[in-house]
């Protein structure tokens, strides 16, 4: 059997630090205070998305009973997303946040995917009529929710629980799913792929400075951007990142081997297992964005178990750039071969496991910076 949910109060915050002092940090601490529409919102904000570049903006409509969720094709990662996978995923998920927040406050959400063929940027519709309130353990794990990047506790997890997770997939044929490396040659061959991808983002100069162009240094960036990477977000230890942040910010050279390092010794060497989840068409927007709410369920139901969930998107990263450049397929061969089924295609890969130390807060954009007029 699966572990029982624990309490949202007590056990979900012990594995999220709190967030630091600062504007760049307050949607994590006021997003329950906001009501309506911009409530809606408001959870849409703290959903995981690659690299914390927030690809969002929102209208509200109809007297607040319709939320248009559009691209910002503004905050696009370039060469490590040439495609924008990346950036629909982070799109799913915020509407997975969005559905569920909906549904807690006493509205019934009816959403409606690329609702305009003509406006790629248009993402979705979401309607708001009145319903019943309807909580959930995912709801209430919004805002202890972190994409983690420290060690794990090297403890495997029970299959059980891990048909659990599988379920939330729901069982529609045509929607995504998730496929388990926990053991086995499986489970090294996805290690040893994980690492030879980093090695090669990081010695594409195109890919290393997309990288490095989202991390933030010091804490007047932190306020003034309120997005990217941080010191507090890299899983180091607490007197790491306190020295961290005291230091000169780290080369772009120096902070890719940090990665590089942490990948091989950190990220692969203690995931208790690595999750895949695939769906029809990895290019069809609409599916992508399917794929990101199924990846916000896994990590709003891992905290709501004390799990953590960490991504680890460097092959799929890699294989749009082949693509991209008309490079000889590496690992969209890999990635096709882990597979085993010419219909279905990897959308995005993480690590999940028992957390060694809790995870740091990333920074978010408040409502009133992501929210643009009736769009009509």
């Amino acid at each position: 059997m699966g572990t029982e949910p624990l309490d949202p109060g007590t056990a979900m915050a012990a594995y999220a630090a709190p967030p630091p002092r600062g504007a760049a940090f307050d949607a994590w601490r006021t997003w329950e205070s906001r009501d309506g529409a911009d409530g809606v919102i408001a959870a849409g904000i703290l959903a995981a998305n690659a690299r914390n570049v927030q690809p969002w903006r929102f209208t509200v409509g109809d007297h607040s009973t319709r939320i248009d969720v559009y691209a910002d094709l503004d905050r696009r990662q370039g060469a490590l997303d040439p495609f924008d996978r990346e950036l629909y995923v982070g799109l799913g998920c915020a509407l997975e946040n969005m559905v569920l927040a909906a549904r807690a406050r006493g509205h019934r959400p009816e959403l409606s995917l690329m609702p305009d063929p003509a406006r790629p940027e248009h993402a979705a519709t979401l309607r708001l009529t009145p319903g019943e309130r309807v909580p959930s353990e995912l709801y209430d794990a919004i805002p202890h929710r972190r994409t983690n990047r420290g060690p794990f506790l090297r403890q495997s997890l029970p299959r059980p629980l891990l048909d659990e997770i599988a379920a939330l997939a729901g069982d529609d044929s045509g929607g995504p799913d998730l496929l388990w490396f926990a053991d086995g040659e499986g489970r090294e061959v996805v290690a040893r792929l994980l690492v030879e991808a980093t090695e090669a983002v990081i010695a594409d100069e195109g890919q290393s400075l997309a990288g490095h162009h989202w991390y933030r240094g010091t804490d007047r960036e932190i306020e003034r951007s309120r997005d990217g990477m941080t010191v507090d977000t890299q899983g180091m230890p607490p007197l790491m990142s306190t020295l961290g942040k005291r230091l000169p910010a780290p080369s772009r050279r120096t902070a890719d081997r940090f990665w590089l390092r942490n990948t091989r010794t950190v990220h692969v060497a203690t995931a208790a297992a690595f999750g895949m989840i695939t769906v029809a068409d990895s290019d069809d927007r609409a599916q992508r964005m399917r794929g990101g709410r199924l990846l916000q369920r896994i990590h709003l139901f891992a905290t709501a178990r004390q799990l953590a969930v960490g991504h680890l998107n460097m092959m799929t990263v890699r294989a749009d750039r082949e693509r991209e450049l008309g490079l000889p397929p590496r690992f969209g061969k890999a990635l096709e071969e882990l597979v085993g089924d010419p219909g279905r295609q990897t959308l995005v890969t993480f690590r999940i496991g028992r957390p060694g130390r809790a995870a740091g807060t990333s920074p978010r954009r408040p409502v009133a910076t992501v929210l643009g007029t009736d769009a009509g």
